[in-house]
């Protein structure tokens, strides 16, 4: 097994009233040396926005904002911005985040070129009621049971004038296009999906009708493991290495204790990263110490930002929705042992 290196907690919540209840699941960009953090933080009243703070090093806070970078604008996240990841595309910067109305959570899109004021291109993935979901999807092929488990609830219903739709999150863009297209993961549980797309002004209600007539060949990665048998997510977005994509992604299992999320990784082809080339047949590292098995969630590590120094792999996480830690591992082991279980 691949030795992994618990670091400890890097940012704890405040007495700040954004982020008084916690701070979780953070993007992370290195630029010139910079190490950029922007985080999910919650207020008392389980509001979410997103708060930033600069690094010197993987575990040195220079610089913190006592006001959220990013907040609720419009109807689509009047409840909450939640769970930022965030990749550089040519000379802009692309952060991508759960969008919750208190009915709906869906990934949507904001860009920078700078790293300080954001413009929100809105909702990315489909807006998709169950009914339009479950009929189109299984119009080629039987669609997979856990998906009506999952999603059934909910139904095509009307809450205080708001649709609700199938939930889709974990949205994270790879970090370059791949042959002038942009490549995406999202996620309706309980597996990834995968999505190709020259511009994103494509995404119209008619690509997604067609995706979803064709749904089983857009699923990147279904759970496989036992630490993830229940379902898996996107975590950071994916890392380019010369033997493929680097996908660290959440799995999760339910057990007696409830739901425990472990860090998991994957690698994909680098020229076609629809292919998954292999993956750990074990969690990368899962909740272990106090902090990461009982806070405001119990048995919660979600990696959702990474960057490489040298050789040397800094995963930050998520831990019991109530602080941000990182782990570390050495990167050509963790390849190594990757390509083992091809």
């Amino acid at each position: 097994m691949i030795e992994v290196k618990k670091e400890g907690i890097l940012l704890e919540k405040t007495s700040l009233g954004f982020e008084s209840h916690g701070v979780l699941n953070p993007a992370v960009l290195i630029e010139n040396g910079v190490i950029h953090l922007f985080y999910r933080a919650v207020s008392k009243d389980n509001y979410s926005t997103i708060g930033y703070c600069k690094l010197d090093g993987p575990m040195s806070i220079s610089e913190r904002q006592d006001t959220p970078i990013l907040y609720p604008q419009n109807s689509f996240e009047s409840h909450g911005i939640e769970d930022p990841r965030i990749v550089k595309i040519d000379n802009l910067y692309y952060m991508t985040y759960t969008a919750y109305d208190g009915n709906n959570s869906l990934g949507a899109l904001a860009i920078s070129d700078d790293l300080q004021k954001f413009e929100k291109v809105g909702i990315v993935v489909p807006c998709i009621p169950f009914h339009e979901f479950a009929h189109l999807s299984q119009t080629k092929t039987p669609l997979n049971d856990k998906y009506l488990r999952y999603n059934e609830y909910k139904k095509e219903l009307i809450h205080d004038d708001h649709q609700s739709f199938v939930w889709d999150k974990n949205l994270i863009f790879f970090p370059r296009k791949i042959d002038g297209y942009f490549h995406f993961i999202h996620r309706i549980k309980p597996d990834i999906q995968i999505v190709k797309v020259d511009k994103l002004e494509s995404l119209t209600p008619s690509f997604w009708q067609s995706y979803f007539l064709d749904f089983n060949a857009h699923i990147l990665m279904s759970p496989k493991y036992e630490h993830e048998v229940s379902y898996i997510g996107g975590g950071c977005p994916p890392i380019e290495t010369k033997e493929g994509w680097l996908l660290i992604y959440h799995g999760v299992h339910d057990t007696l204790e409830g739901y425990v999320y472990s860090a998991c990784v994957a690698l994909l082809d680098l020229t076609n990263p629809c292919v998954e080339i292999a993956r750990l047949p074990y969690p990368l590292f899962s909740p272990m110490f106090e902090w990461e098995k009982a806070g405001l969630v119990n048995n919660v590590c979600f990696p959702s930002g990474a960057i490489v120094l040298k050789d040397k792999l800094y995963i930050y996480y998520g831990a019991t929705d109530e602080h941000i830690a990182c782990a570390t591992v050495n990167l050509p082991d963790l390849l190594n042992e990757l390509l083992s279980q091809k």
